[in-house]
């Protein structure tokens, strides 16, 4: 019974998030790290997005079709995955704009 409770809750938290992430995907392709630190810092500093939380949505947007990942060749024998939102997809957002105050 506490399960379906909080369950609605649960996929309101995850949405918010893919909107975060695609709206901030709207501005060109970015690794996970630099996501978390533009959501940071376009909120000022109000939001943290962990690491728990980040790559699993970020999985979860692939995996939907929202969003595009492609290793990239980086420094001596480092790489690392380049998420851009699928073309049309951050339509839905494009309007919106962060929150002030």
């Amino acid at each position: 019974m506490e399960q379906k409770r909080y369950r609605p809750r649960l996929e309101i938290l995850q949405g918010t998030l893919d909107m975060l992430i695609l709206q901030t995907l709207q501005w060109g392709p970015q690794h996970g790290y630099a996501i978390g630190q533009t959501i940071r810092a376009q909120s000022a500093e109000s939001l943290k997005i962990e690491t728990g939380s980040l790559y699993p949505a970020l999985h979860r947007l692939e995996k939907q079709g929202w969003v595009k990942a492609d290793w990239k060749q980086a420094v001596a024998d480092k790489k690392f995955r380049m998420q851009n939102a699928i073309a049309g997809s951050a339509s839905g957002v494009a309007a919106m704009s962060w929150p002030s105050g």
